[in-house]
């Protein structure tokens, strides 16, 4: 079988903690996910990143895949015969074994009781799986199928991969970076060992009109001169619908104005809050009589904008 460096795959040293090789794994997993990266090796990345994981978070595993020594990634290795001893693979050969089942078979030596004594219940498979969502979907809430892969053991112990498929119920009001646990819906427990669990990764997808800070929503309002001169009321779209807004007399460029409630849905059944951040645009072109107002306000104002730096 070919070596993998899981370290280097995710990108941290050999000493890393468990929040750094946490950390590693999310922020990889978003950047590479099937569904948002644009690289072209997108998947195979993501699917990389996920088997490292896998075995670097538990304790056990990556004691196990310290043990194998350094090689060179895509070396073609067999663990040394002590490994073999120490964490056998049961009844499947290494040569009927992918580097994934290496580690996944560790669950195999406890579910056979390392060969000797009665057989131990053993925990399912945990399955980290980042959800990219759309703001509108964060709104409304949605639901997701998952095409998972999980492995699992014969009664010889013996490893294979075993294929299904999960639905699930996102509520309204997930957040950029929130987890949401699907309690006992991960891999088979063995020998009457309870179910893993499934965590879900929630990664917004970047929307061409509202940008996202936890619960609260902003987005750009482009208004007039006159406008923010005499003031006004405009309409604003959002995810619930048009409202009106007012535009106050002498608001500036870039000055935020708040329109309470209308952001994303939270767990107290309140929501966060929009913010308009206003942009002042003149017209693409002006016709002569607005050219001759424009004069008209130059020769009649004295206000200087710029008279502070002198």
């Amino acid at each position: 079988m070919k070596y993998k460096d899981y370290y280097a795959i995710l990108g941290v040293e050999k000493s890393a903690t468990t929040d750094d090789i946490k950390n590693a794994y999310r922020r990889l997993a978003r950047k590479y996910h099937p569904d948002v990266s644009k690289e072209k090796d997108a998947e195979a990345r993501f699917k990389e990143v996920g088997e490292a994981y896998a075995t670097l978070k538990d304790s056990e595993k990556r004691a196990a895949y310290d043990q194998l020594g350094a090689h060179g990634a895509n070396e073609e290795f067999r663990p040394p015969p002590e490994w073999a001893t120490n964490f056998g693979a049961g009844g499947a050969s290494f040569d009927e074994m992918d580097f994934a089942d290496l580690f996944a078979g560790l669950a195999g030596r406890h579910a056979r009781g390392g060969g000797r004594g009665p057989k131990m219940a053993f925990r399912g498979q945990d399955f980290e799986v980042t959800v990219p969502l759309t703001i509108e979907e964060a709104y409304h809430g949605t639901e997701i199928r998952l095409d998972l892969s999980s492995t699992e053991f014969d009664e010889q112990g013996a490893p294979k991969r075993v294929p299904r498929t999960l639905k699930a119920r996102i509520p309204k009001g997930m957040v950029d970076a929130q987890v949401m646990r699907l309690s006992g819906q991960g891999g088979k427990g063995v020998n009457g060992g309870p179910d893993g669990d499934v965590y879900l990764h929630i990664a917004l997808r970047p929307h061409p009109r509202y940008r996202a800070s936890g619960h609260d929503l902003s987005v750009d309002l482009p208004v007039t001169p006159w406008e923010v001169g005499l003031g006004a009321n405009v309409e604003i779209e959002t995810l619930g619908g048009p409202v009106n807004m007012k535009v106050p007399v002498g608001t500036r460029s870039g000055q935020r104005l708040r329109l309470s409630g209308r952001g994303l849905p939270n767990a107290q059944g309140t929501a966060g809050d929009l913010y308009a951040v206003v942009t002042i645009v003149m017209p693409p072109e002006l016709s002569e009589r607005e050219r001759e107002l424009l004069r008209e306000l130059s020769d009649a104002s004295s206000y200087n904008p710029r008279a502070h730096e002198k």
